[in-house]
C-alpha cells in the first residue's frame, strides 16, 4: 500500500527528493521521481523537500468521513503531540471539538504509552538485552530493518503505543467499532493499514492539520468550546512521549526498580544513522536508548508544519503542565489483562546486486569519469559520490543523465560547436549591452578574438541602437538589412530578447554575395535598356532619314508622272491655259 502518492506531471527532473532522502529510497526512471515502497522509512522529508508538490500524502480523511456518514460507532485515538500543536485554551477544548466532528469516543493514546512504557520496565529489570533501542517511532523500526538489520537484536519486542491503545480500545469495544488514530506522523499509515504484524487494530490513520481544515469547513473554533475530559484514565508521565526525551522520561518516573543501563535520546534520521553505524562497530553497550527520526520528536512529525513549531517551547510547556507522577490508579493495568503488546522485528533488507569494480569504472567512464580526478563528488544527483550514483545506475536506481556537471559540460560543448561552426553572426549581448557571446564567425568578420569580445560592449564594435531598442521594448527585429561598408558586409539581421537571461540575441546572416548579385544584375538590366534606347534612337533616326528621301523621290515622281500624264491626254491638242488670278 501506499503512502505517499506521485504526481508524474509535476515532475520536473530537479533531484531535489533524492538529495534530501538520507536512505536513498527513490528511484529516477525516464527523468521522473518515484518512491521505492520497499526502501522507504516514510521519514516524510520528500514531501516536504519536493518545490512542485509531485509527492503528496494519501489522506484517509474521506474513508473516516465515511464512517461517521455511515452511522458507524467510531473512536479516536489522538497522539499526546496535540498538547503542543493545536491552539487551545483548555486540553479539553480539543475533545469538545472532536465530539462534535461526529466520533463517539475520543481517548488519548497516551492511555496506550502507558501499557508501551510498563513494557519497557520490564525489559530494564531483566537486563537480559545488551542494548534496547524503544520502538514507538516506526520510521526508526524501518531504518533498523531495512538498513541495519544487525540491530534488530536491541529492538524492544514492543507494540508502538498507537497499536497497544488499537489492541486496548478492540478489546474493549469489540470489532464492530472503527478506531481511527490522529497523529503527527505518515508513517504511522502503513503501520496500522499493511503492516501485517500490526494490521487490523487501527482501521484509519489522519493528521492534525487535516484535522484542522475539517474543523475549519465546520465552523468549529477550538477556543470557543467547552472542556471536556477524554474518555482514559489520566495518563500522567506518559503524555510526555511526543517530546525529546519524553519515553526516558515516562519509564524512569514509573520505574520501581533500579537497573544498570545507561540511558540516552537520539532524534533525527542523521543522528540515528550516525549511532546504528557506531552500534554496527560494537562501539554502544548497556544502553537504553529513545529513538525518533524527526528533530526534537514526534511534536516536529512529518505530518506537520514543522516551521510554525517551536520544539524547544513545546517541551518547556510540555514538561511544566504534565507532572512526572507515575500512574496511581492501581486498576489502570488490569484492563490489558489477556492482551499481548509482544512485536517481533525482522531482517528486511533488500538484497540489491552488487556492481564489481570493472562494471563501476565502466558507468563512470560513459560520463566522461575516466580518472580520479573527474569524480567530482558534489553530491548535485542526490548521491554522496559518484560511485554511489554509478553503483546505484546499475541497480537501475539512478540514470547517468543525472549528472548535473556532466549534462552542462555537454551542454556547454555542444552550445560551443554551434558557435564555433555556424556560418552566421552570434552575438549576445546583456541587460548593460556587455557581449556575452560572440561566435566564430562575428570573430571572422570583425577580427576581433572571442575572449577580447567578451570584454568589450556592443556599440564598440556595432551600431548598438537596434540592440537597445529591443532590450526595452522586448519586440524582435526580424529581417532587418544592414550595411557594414568599412568591413565590406551586409547581413541580413534578426535580434530577439532572451527573457530569462535578460539579455539580447543578435544573429547575422552574411548576405554580401547575394546582394553583390542583385546590384550585378540590376547593372546589366540598367545596361541592357540603355542599349535598348540607343537602338531605338538609331532607328528612328534612320527611319526619319528614310521618310525624308521617300517624300522626296515621292514628289519628283509626281510631277514626272504628272507630265507624262498630260503628255499622253493632250498629244496634238493645244493644252489649255492655266488661269491667271
Amino acid at each position: 500500500m501506499n503512502v505517499i502518492g506521485f504526481k508524474e506531471a509535476k515532475c520536473r527532473n530537479c533531484y531535489k527528493c533524492v538529495r534530501t532522502c538520507e536512505v536513498k529510497a527513490i528511484t529516477v526512471k525516464n527523468e521522473q521521481a518515484q518512491i521505492m515502497n520497499d526502501k522507504c522509512i516514510l521519514c516524510g522529508h520528500c514531501l516536504e523537500a519536493c518545490p512542485q508538490n509531485a509527492k503528496t500524502f494519501i489522506s484517509d480523511l474521506d474513508k473516516v468521513k465515511g464512517y461517521l456518514r455511515d452511522n458507524i460507532p467510531t473512536v479516536i485515538s489522538i497522539a499526546p503531540a496535540y498538547l503542543g500543536i493545536l491552539k487551545y485554551k483548555t486540553p479539553g477544548q480539543v475533545i469538545t471539538a472532536l465530539m462534535k466532528l461526529g466520533f463517539s469516543m475520543v481517548r488519548e493514546t497516551a492511555e496506550g504509552a502507558a501499557f508501551v512504557t510498563e513494557e519497557y520496565e520490564k525489559l530494564l529489570t531483566a537486563g537480559t538485552m545488551n542494548n534496547i533501542i524503544t520502538t514507538c517511532c516506526p520510521s526508526v523500526n524501518d531504518l533498523i530493518e531495512i538498513y541495519y538489520p544487525s540491530l534488530t537484536k536491541y529492538m524492544a519486542p514492543v507494540d508502538s503505543p498507537m497499536i497497544a491503545h488499537g489492541k486496548l480500545i478492540r478489546k474493549e469495544l469489540g470489532h464492530d467499532v472503527k478506531i481511527v488514530f490522529l497523529g503527527p506522523c505518515i508513517a504511522k499509515k502503513r503501520e496500522a493499514e499493511s503492516d501485517p504484524r500490526t494490521v487490523g487494530f487501527v482501521d484509519a490513520v489522519i493528521n492534525f492539520p487535516e484535522v484542522e481544515q475539517w474543523l475549519k469547513e465546520k465552523n468549529i473554533d477550538i477556543m470557543e468550546q467547552e472542556d471536556t475530559l477524554p474518555h482514559n484514565p489520566d495518563p500522567q508521565v506518559n503524555r510526555l512521549y511526543p517530546i525529546s526525551s519524553g519515553v526516558l522520561s515516562s519509564v524512569v518516573t514509573s520505574k520501581k526498580k533500579p537497573d544498570n543501563y545507561r540511558k540516552f535520546y537520539v532524534h533525527g534520521i542523521k543522528n540515528c544513522i550516525e549511532l546504528f553505524e557506531s552500534m554496527e562497530r560494537g562501539e554502544v553497550s548497556g544502553c537504553f536508548i529513545e529513538a525518533d527520526i524527526c528533530n526534537g520528536g514526534c511534536i516536529k512529525g512529518s505530518a506537520v508544519d514543522r516551521e510554525s513549531i517551536s520544539r524547544f517551547k513545546v517541551k518547556l510547556d510540555l514538561e511544566e503542565a504534565v507532572p512526572k507522577k507515575p500512574l496511581s490508579d492501581p486498576d489502570f493495568y488490569d484492563r490489558a489483562k489477556g492482551i499481548s503488546f509482544h512485536k517481533v522485528f525482522l531482517n528486511r533488507s533488500p538484497k540489491d546486486p552488487l556492481p564489481s569494480e570493472e562494471e563501476i569504472n565502466h558507468i563512470l567512464s560513459k560520463i566522461g569519469k575516466t580518472k580520479p580526478e573527474d569524480e567530482l563528488n558534489c553530491g548535485a544527483c542526490g548521491y554522496s559520490s559518484c560511485r554511489e550514483k554509478a553503483i546505484a545506475v546499475y541497480q537501475g536506481k539512478a540514470e547517468l543523465t543525472m549528472c548535473i556537471p556532466y549534462m552542462h559540460e555537454k551542454a556547454q560543448s555542444m552550445a560551443n560547436v554551434v558557435l564555433d561552426t555556424t556560418p552566421n553572426i552570434i552575438i549576445l549581448a546583456d541587460s548593460e549591452l556587455k557581449i556575452v557571446e560572440f561566435s566564430g564567425a562575428a570573430e571572422s568578420y570583425f577580427h576581433i578574438p572571442r575572449c577580447k569580445a567578451k570584454e568589450m560592449y556592443l556599440y564598440e564594435i556595432i551600431n548598438h541602437t537596434d540592440f537597445l531598442e529591443v532590450l526595452s521594448s522586448h519586440n524582435p527585429i526580424m529581417g532587418k538589412k544592414v550595411e557594414y561598408p568599412e568591413i565590406g558586409l551586409t547581413t541580413l539581421q534578426n535580434i530577439v530578447y532572451v527573457q530569462e537571461q535578460n539579455a539580447v540575441l543578435g544573429i547575422f546572416q552574411d548576405i554580401t554575395m547575394e546582394e553583390e548579385k542583385i546590384k550585378q544584375a540590376y547593372k546589366v538590366k540598367v545596361d541592357t535598356i540603355e542599349m535598348a534606347q540607343k537602338v531605338i534612337d538609331k532607328q528612328m533616326l534612320v527611319a526619319q532619314q528614310i521618310a525624308g528621301l521617300l517624300g522626296e523621290t515621292t514628289a519628283e515622281t509626281k510631277v514626272t508622272l504628272t507630265k507624262l500624264r498630260d503628255t499622253i491626254l493632250y498629244d496634238g491638242i493645244e493644252q489649255p491655259k492655266k488661269k491667271t488670278v
